[in-house]
């Protein structure tokens, strides 16, 4: 039995051994450099190559927009917005102020916040009729006067709605949690919090209904069709009125972005920033071909001492057994087993615990019960339990085989 390794051909240590007869030569040609690197050459191109490749066939995708009514990644929302207008509801997707004020001027209609960047909270506050605030906290003071937030973020998750608003009531549990929200007086709340609050407040305004929701995941194409999702969106959203669904602009206006006196991030760098990096490239190339001619070619050499594989058995056994690890052993010892089985009982590798225990006990004729607590009961109480668990896995396996 022989192992690869690599001989040192660091100075000063012996030369590797030669034929009779033969010579050794004692200092690096073109061509023996050229043989030791050109393995490390050949990796870099590849992986520049592919590289390459990758971002020129690779699915040219732009960021996805949360929430968005034209969006299609699943944390978009078109799936709710082509079922509003299924219900013959009408969606208008706007991304600033002035679009939906003149969305709200053409008649009674729902406004649909989604996002508040690179929005003016008070000139949203000026619209008058209902209002549905979801995933947000900023601006409440203007858009949602009287509802406070609550310090502690709820989880999301699967909530009950446990208040008496129609539009929860009716679509029962939802994805439901984000910010927790204190209800103002003749509010209701709903879909508790367990720090306090609820992630779901609506109640009247001087034009209309305010419901702001802490967490709009609800509404993705992701979670839509899990729980009540798709009912308490339809049913908080599709009213029968046209909506104006406001998000947050593709392309922010222009100094949004910008940095100290209108500059880019770009424009605040180090003019000398380009150069660093470049230098920081070629040091790494050269440092991973000074350590790749240090590997000499590559030699065989025999273990100094063979050992058999029974003496690692019995010697991880008594590790097992000095540590009490019986749970670990008999984890291990079931493991081989339904390994060895599966193939031969004719099941795939993905095969569950009920079809393993079912094909088991119909061909051996065993008890399913007793077969099941042997391959995924609980572990042994004591060694004499882990001996007897060995010695029925051990005739199962036999029984198989002589079928």
């Amino acid at each position: 039995m022989s192992v690869v390794t690599r001989s040192s051909s660091a100075p000063g240590g012996p030369p590797p051994p030669t034929a009779a007869g033969g010579s050794q030569p004692t200092s690096a040609t073109a061509r023996s450099t050229w043989r030791a690197s050109r393995m490390i050459v050949l990796l870099g191109a590849i992986i520049v190559l592919a590289a390459v490749v990758g971002v020129l066939i690779g699915p040219q995708r732009g960021p996805s927009r949360p929430l968005d009514p034209s969006d299609t990644s699943l944390a978009g929302s078109k799936a709710l917005a082509e079922l509003l207008r299924a219900r013959g509801v009408t969606v208008d997707r706007v991304d600033s102020v002035q679009a939906a004020a003149d969305k709200a001027a053409t008649g009674n209609r729902l406004l649909l916040i989604t996002g508040m960047t690179y929005f003016d909270e008070y000139e949203l506050a000026r619209i008058r009729g209902d209002r549905l605030i979801v995933g947000g906290f900023f601006g409440l003071d203007a858009l949602a006067p009287g509802v406070r937030t609550r310090p502690e973020p709820a989880r999301t998750r699967s909530r009950e709605p446990q208040c008496e608003l129609p539009a929860a009531k009716l679509a029962g549990s939802a994805y439901m949690g984000g910010v927790a929200f204190d209800r103002p007086a003749g509010g209701t709340g709903c879909y508790p919090a367990s720090g306090g609050g609820y992630t779901l407040v609506s109640y009247p305004n001087a034009d209309g209904v305010t419901t702001v929701v802490g967490d709009g995941s609800f509404m993705t194409n992701l979670r839509l069709a899990e729980d009540g999702n798709a009912a308490l969106a339809l049913n908080l959203i599709g009213t029968g009125r046209p909506v104006t669904w406001l998000v947050s602009p593709d392309n922010p206006p222009p100094g949004e972005l910008a940095g100290e006196q209108g500059k880019s991030m770009y424009e605040l760098m180090p003019d000398n920033i380009r150069w660093t990096i470049y230098m920081a490239i070629i040091t790494v190339a050269l440092a991973a071909f000074w350590r790749g001619r240090r590997l000499g070619p590559v030699v065989a050499e025999r273990l100094p001492v063979v050992v058999r594989a029974a003496e690692t058995v019995e010697g991880r056994g008594r590790l097992y057994r000095a540590r009490r690890a019986r749970q670990r052993a008999a984890d291990s010892l079931r493991a081989g087993t339904i390994d060895r089985l599966t193939p031969r009982l004719g099941l795939g590798s993905g095969a569950d615990r009920h079809e393993v225990v079912a094909a088991l006990a119909a061909r051996t004729g065993q008890d399913p019960h007793q077969v099941g607590a042997a391959l995924y009961g609980p572990p042994p109480a004591d060694d004499a339990g882990l001996v007897a668990l060995a010695g029925y896995l051990d005739f199962i396996e036999r029984q198989v085989s002589e079928l």
